[in-house]
This record gives C-alpha cells, structure tokens and sequence, in this order.
C-alpha cells in the first residue's frame, strides 16, 4: 500500500498553484508568509487534496544535493517552505529575501490554532511511546475547539516493514485528519510523506522533527535568541552530541560547498 510517486511532472509541483517561489540552491522554494500559506492550505483542505510539504534547512539542502530520491520528493511536495536561519540569511546575501521563517518547531504551533479556529483536526504521528499523547494534550489545553484525531507512535523501522507502514497509513485515513504532523526526523519524515500521502488521506503532511517532543515538554527548545542567532544547531548538539555533532559539524559542512557554487552560479542537478 504504497503511493510513490512515477513520472515527476515538468515544474515542481510548489510553483503550480501561483505562490511566489525563490530558486536558491537548485531548490524551488515558496516565497510565502504565514497569512499567504494558510489561505493556500484552506483551499488545499477545502478540495480534499492530499498533499505534503517540506522545510528546507542546511541539512535539508546537504541531502537534496547529494540524495536524488531526496530531491524527487522536494519536487513533487506540494510546499517547499523555508526553514532554517541559514537558508534566510542565503536568501538575502543572493538578493532572493524571503518573506518569513516558516520552521516546523513553530508550525505545529500555527497549524494547531489555525485548525482550532477552522474545524480542521490534526493527527500526531512520531516520538516515542506516550509522548504524541502527552504533546496532544498540551495542544488541546492551549488551543481550544481543537480536534486531535489520533497520535501513534509507531516502531523503529516501520518503514521498512510492509505490514507496520501499512498500520501506520491505516490509522492516519481512518482519523480522516485534515493535517498530519510527522515527526520521523529527516529525511525519513519527508520521504515518507512523499510516498504515502496519497494513500492516508491527510490534506497536509508536513515534517516537524523534533516538535512533538519539544510541544510534550520531553525536550527543551533552543532559547529564542539562540533561534535568532541561528545558533539552534548548537544547542541540539549539546542536547544530543553524538548524533549531531556528527550531522552539523561532519555531515552539513558541505553546505560551505554549496554556498560557494551559489556564488559563482549555481550547477543543475
């Protein structure tokens, strides 16, 4: 039961609907504010679309540039929304400013009031056992009139197993949630949202990391002027310094590469 997609169409599905789109790094990425996403996204729910959106940062424009099923998935999300300090500050060292920092950690936030004053519902999908629970409790308290259809925390590597994907789509369409938050970690949460959109039925699927578990309280966010600063990478670090030291300080140094090919021009990939 998997929905991936065969023949990319010949301009990024994000450019499609008339939003305004910045290219930068060989990515196609929505020049939007929050009010202009939102008013996309009611239509997108109003029409009973399924579709997904990814959140580039520096990890995410490492991986697009080195993983092609990675950069299949950015061109068929149906939003490509900026995330990261970094890739906002690109856009104004290239004169391509961005409008607003659209981060997943924030848009779980946004997402969750706006489907409170809307009548849309949500679903929790990532974290470990309870703590989608414990986020959605959170969210209810703060926002109310909002409807969690449904958390699930499933099993390492379902992904890899047909039968737990398949349970995983099942529980999201049969919640008929209107947004699906799937916190997997990249580029799992938007690899996965690009095979399966289809099948589960949500309007929006949209990766959000760590956010479930920052919502639950399970674990602390950067500072807001650490966030600024664009310093967030630090803070996760010594939160978790194995894996991340070795994503932002190994991994995602090849992102000095790519900012130089921005320089002189940018390559086709």
């Amino acid at each position: 039961m998997t929905d991936t997609s065969q023949n990319a169409p010949a301009a990024p599905r994000c450019a499609e609907d008339g939003l305004d789109t910045v290219k930068l790094f060989n990515m196609t990425i929505n020049n939007v504010d929050l009010d202009e996403f939102l008013a996309s996204l009611s239509g997108q729910i109003e029409a009973g679309t399924p579709g997904y959106a990814v959140t580039p940062n520096v990890d995410h424009v490492v991986e697009f540039d080195l993983n092609p099923e990675f950069r299949e998935a950015y061109h068929d999300a149906t939003y490509v929304l900026v995330d990261g300090t970094y890739i906002l500050w690109a856009g104004r060292l290239f004169r391509k400013p961005f409008k607003q920092k659209l981060s997943g950690s924030d848009m779980i936030y946004w997402l969750s009031e706006y489907a409170a004053k809307k009548g849309y519902s949500i679903f929790l999908l990532g974290a470990e056992e309870g703590v989608a629970d414990a986020a959605a409790q959170v969210l209810l308290a703060k926002y109310p009139g909002l409807t969690v259809a449904g958390t699930y925390s499933p099993p390492f590597g379902f992904e890899k197993d047909e039968a737990s994907n398949n349970q995983v789509i099942e529980r999201v369409r049969d919640s008929r949630a209107d947004i699906c938050f799937v916190a997997l970690g990249s580029p799992k949460q938007d690899l996965w949202s690009w095979r399966h959109h289809r099948a589960c039925g949500a309007k929006l699927c949209i990766g959000v990391g760590a956010s479930i578990d920052f919502v639950a309280g399970r674990v602390k966010r950067a500072p807001v002027w650490m966030q600024r600063a664009g310093l967030e990478w630090v803070w996760r670090i010594i939160q978790e310094p194995v894996r991340m030291g070795k994503r932002y300080l190994v991994r995602d140094a090849h992102f000095l590469v790519l900012l130089w090919r921005e320089f002189r021009g940018g390559t086709g990939t």
